[in-house]
């Protein structure tokens, strides 16, 4: 079944950190991205991009904190969250990307995995 699946998170204190995995079955997609989805929140803010020919574009919200990283002779994209902050709690997805920029695109049947809570406390 092609399909994302998302795992790592859980509850930290501010300044800490945490790694997230999304692993991918099927194709191994040129351009993935990562999203979160704050609660209250109904859009999902783009975090980080990783193109296979260009270099990693992040979110100012997370840049210089997040680090996006892709193995792909493991089917795996990383997420590396560090200086962890209250208002980076949220849920988190991983997805396919358009090379073009962050618009989402299918991978298998749907867009996106189950996502994996993220929760910082103060």
């Amino acid at each position: 079944q092609v399909q994302l699946v998302e795992s790592g998170g859980g509850s930290v204190e501010a300044g800490g950190s945490l790694t997230l995995t999304c692993a991918f079955s099927g194709y191994n997609p040129d351009c993935m991205a990562w999203f979160r989805q704050a609660p209250g929140q109904e859009r999902r803010e783009g975090l980080a991009f990783i193109d296979s020919a260009s270099p990693t574009t992040y979110a100012d919200s997370v840049k210089g904190r997040f680090t996006i990283s892709k193995d792909n002779a493991k089917n795996t994209l990383y997420l590396q969250m560090d200086s962890l902050r209250p208002e980076d709690t949220a849920m988190y997805y991983c997805a396919r990307a358009m090379c073009s920029g962050w618009q989402v695109v299918p991978y298998g049947d749907g867009y996106w995995g189950q996502g994996t809570q993220v929760t910082v406390s103060s």
